[in-house]
């Protein structure tokens, strides 16, 4: 295709299951515009009248919202057999590549991005539109993190006589961003986006959603009636101011929610001073460079060291510092960086564990009793990654397997030193020959 209408058409941007987004150059003002085409037709009469109904609410509204932060839409045009959009081109990529563990942002600039999101959706509704649809692939983000949300085609006008013309379309919006109300046909108003726009932080921050589920039916189940875990306890280097933020930005109840996207960016500017600057993402690097050379995560994929990475902390111990002592009862465990630490009970050393080695499995492993049966002490400065076991059972099966792996194949290790060191006290062992055809009988019935 060499043109669509006048626009001059350079290459493919996107395919979805009903558009086709492509880069083009208008002959007009020179400008690289996105232009998304849609065809009608085929047998499915039902679809098209939907996909038409679709494109002219987004057509329409776009039109009317002038936000920077929003994509501008900049011409129209609906025929017979097919419709297409010009668009704002921005060179950038959709947030949904931002929410894999292994990609997050560093975390100042996640909330910049989100803080300028709850300002544009302020500004939508307040030209009485309501997005329904917000998750990380409608918002495109450039090069100097400007966010812009995008597919205004599933939005409620508010502005509209509901009884007479209404747009409200039926499972509309991503079942995993949806707020509660959504999901149970009520009313929308401008906290549904909100809602939704909580979720994509706490993805942000997290690499995860707020609500997982292995089918549709019990992930609607959970955002109609759990509670969120708290977005500090999966990523324990967030400031704790963080965590009444998701509460009220993930509220159940909309009269406990935020009422506009001002009153959420406000909230949001009180604690950006206290993340941490570009520096930190380097510093992930060299962390996970550090724990690829480590014994025990040999074995780890990089997109689990990545999510190792958000649930610990690195913990610099001054010399002769107890990270654990005999009887206390919690599960922190966690692997020793470098350093060295002295294991004993009642006063005896057991053994003394260097870097690559884990402490505290025992207590994290049993399945009742987090009673601690030794201490450990620093015989030096040391670092130590402490795994917030919290955390790690909100982590991904995948990361849950694979340390409940490492971490027996450990105490396995252990025992088997620990074996051999009391056979060497023990006495003589009895010699036995081995066992020949002769030597067995079948018992008794």
């Amino acid at each position: 295709m060499d043109r669509i209408g006048k626009y001059e058409v350079l290459r493919t941007l996107g395919k979805g299951a009903t558009a086709v987004v492509y880069l083009a150059r208008d002959p007009d003002s020179g400008r690289e515009v996105a232009v998304k085409l849609i065809r009608f037709g085929g047998d499915n009469a039902v679809m098209s009248r939907r996909l038409r109904k679709l494109f002219q609410i987004e057509s329409a509204i776009g039109r009317r919202l002038d936000h920077p932060n929003i994509v501008r839409i900049y011409d129209a045009e609906i025929k017979n057999d097919q419709a297409y959009i010009v668009m704002e081109y921005i060179e950038g990529k959709a947030l949904d590549y931002y929410s894999a563990i292994n990609r997050l942002l560093p975390m100042h600039r996640a909330i910049g991005i989100v803080f300028k999101c709850c300002l544009a959706l302020d500004h939508a509704f307040r030209q009485g539109v309501v997005h329904r649809d917000i998750k990380p692939a409608n918002i495109l983000v450039d090069a100097e993190d400007n966010p812009k949300i995008t597919d205004f085609g599933l939005a409620l006008n508010l502005h509209k006589d509901m009884n007479r013309d209404s747009t409200f379309i039926m499972g509309v919006g991503s079942p995993a961003y949806m707020s509660p109300e959504q999901i149970k046909n009520y009313p929308l108003n401008q906290k549904t986006d909100l809602y939704s726009l909580g979720v994509v932080l706490f993805q942000l921050l997290t690499g995860r959603l707020p609500f997982r589920a292995t089918n549709q039916g019990a992930l609607v189940y959970k955002i109609v009636n759990m509670d969120p875990p708290s977005v500090c306890d999966l990523n324990p280097n967030l400031p704790a101011g963080l965590n009444p933020i998701l509460k009220k930005a993930l509220e159940k109840d909309l009269y406990n929610r935020y009422r506009n996207g001002a009153e959420f960016a406000k909230d949001l500017s009180t604690v950006r001073y206290q993340m941490y600057d570009e520096s930190d993402t380097e510093q992930d690097t060299r962390h996970f460079d550090i724990l690829r050379h480590l014994e025990f995560f040999r074995e780890f994929d990089d997109i689990e060291l990545w999510e190792v990475l958000r649930i610990s902390v690195w913990r610099e111990v001054a010399e002769k510092v107890a990270l654990i002592r005999e009887g206390d009862s919690h599960r922190l465990f966690g692997v020793v960086i470098h350093g060295f630490v002295e294991v004993s009970i009642e006063g005896k050393s057991l053994c003394r564990l260097g870097a690559g080695e884990v402490i505290g499995e025992m207590a994290y492993l049993h399945p009742s009793d987090p009673k601690r049966s030794a201490t450990v002490v620093t015989l030096e400065p040391t670092l130590f990654l402490e795994v917030n076991s919290s955390a790690l059972e909100l982590s991904s099966e995948e990361l849950l397997e694979r340390f409940r792996r490492s971490l027996l194949s450990s105490v396995l290790a252990r025992l088997r030193a620990a074996d051999k060191a009391l056979a060497r006290s023990g006495p003589p062992a009895v010699q036995g020959r081995a066992a020949g055809a002769c030597d067995l009988e079948l018992a008794p019935p």
